[in-house]
């Protein structure tokens, strides 16, 4: 009994590991075959990545070769920056006295020069000083007369030297007072020859109006208590302020010329000199503002404009370099073609640097001295279209 119920058991069990295995093997056979399409959808992409940078032409003889090199060449370091007034040239205009603009004769914008008339000031506070001096003027000639009068009684015997002294010590004060008041009137920008409250406010340098902060009929206080009414700004020189990191400060020294490119005149090169390092540090950007000092006579720059500033160092680096025409630009990517024997060339892809004067183009990666390739890309791609 006990061998028939245990075949019985061996029985019922066959059937069910039977179909647990071909359960099994099917799902592996399943994976295997995904594995086996995806390898394979892999490979096609790679073989066609391949072969669209892969170029046959025919005559590969009548595109010569350059080798690459590595030349020495100065250091450089390009910044961005903004140009902004020179504030040892900007100045500005203030009112000695209180009153109402009675006429603006510049504005916002307005190039003057120096000593030219800007505003007229009806000013009660000229008035009154000029009262005063005419005040004074009639104590003066008050005062003459009495030591004059003084001086012939004294000759005379019929005053005392004390009555003498006196008259003279008047008429000294006298015209102390009258001094101290036409003082006063000059002081306050009016004219001691022409009696009046009106008050012209006189450019005091050259330059354009950046700033306006007076309209005709407003009030004016005096300086001590107004704000400016006008800044004037001299802008035939004028500063780049560059932003440059910390750890690129030290490739920038006082007295380094640069080279600067406004954004708005790209082809224009303009020359600049270092004038300050500022010594503490944007505690966000981790940069310092270095000033360079700009001649602006053709007014080419305004305040604002965005610029470009390269600077070259005294020192040489070993750097990779190329023909600039040896590299094709297309696509926002930088792509040579190198043989690889017979007709067959291979597009790769490198990244290019800076160009230089004499024709020949860094060449940061992708390429290592001694590495032909073709020497006018362009030529060579538009022949390879072409065919």
């Amino acid at each position: 009994m006990k061998r028939l119920v245990s075949c019985s058991c061996l029985e019922s069990f066959v059937p069910v590991g039977l179909s647990f295995l071909c359960l099994l093997n099917t799902n592996c056979t399943r994976e295997a075959k995904v594995d086996t399409k995806t390898s394979d959808a892999a490979t096609v992409k790679v073989e066609k990545a391949e072969r669209q940078n892969i170029v046959e032409i025919d005559h590969p003889d009548q595109f010569p070769l350059v080798t690459v090199e590595q030349r020495h060449v100065l250091a450089e370091l390009k910044v961005t920056g903004v140009v902004a007034p020179d504030v040892d040239r900007t100045v500005l205009v203030l009112s000695l006295v209180g009153g109402r603009a009675v006429e603006i004769r510049a504005r916002l914008g307005d190039e003057v020069k120096k000593g030219q008339v800007m505003l007229l000031i009806n000013s009660p506070e000229v008035a009154l000083a000029f009262s005063d001096y005419q005040k004074s003027q009639a104590d003066e000639l008050f005062a003459r007369r009495q030591l004059d009068r003084s001086q012939l009684l004294f000759s005379k015997g019929a005053i005392a030297k004390r009555d003498l002294e006196a008259a003279e010590d008047a008429d000294q004060k006298a015209r102390v007072d009258l001094e101290t008041a036409a003082e006063r009137i000059r002081i306050l920008g009016a004219d001691l020859n022409h009696p009046s409250p009106i008050v012209e406010v006189r450019a005091p340098s050259s330059g354009t109006i950046v700033e306006q902060n007076v309209t005709g009929g407003t009030g004016v206080r005096s300086i001590d208590n107004s704000p400016n009414l006008f800044t004037i700004a001299d802008f035939s020189r004028v500063w780049v302020l560059c932003d440059v990191y910390e750890n690129q400060l030290a490739q920038v020294h006082l007295g380094d010329f640069a080279e600067v490119r406004l954004n708005t005149y790209p082809s224009r090169v303009l020359r600049g000199r270092v004038s300050n390092i500022a010594r503490v540090l944007d505690p966000t950007t981790r940069t310092a503002k270095v000033r360079l000092e700009m001649d602006n006579s053709s007014r080419l720059m305004r305040a604002g404009m965005f610029a470009t500033a390269t600077f070259r160092s005294q020192t040489e680096q070993l750097r990779t370099v190329v023909p600039v025409t040896a590299v094709l630009r297309l696509h926002d990517k930088d792509w040579v073609f190198k043989p690889e024997g017979g007709p067959r060339f291979r597009r790769l892809e490198i990244q290019a640097g800076r160009v230089f004067s004499d024709g020949l183009q860094e060449v940061l990666s992708g390429l290592g001295p001694g590495d032909k390739i073709v020497a006018n890309a362009l030529q060579f791609s538009n022949a390879a279209e072409n065919q």
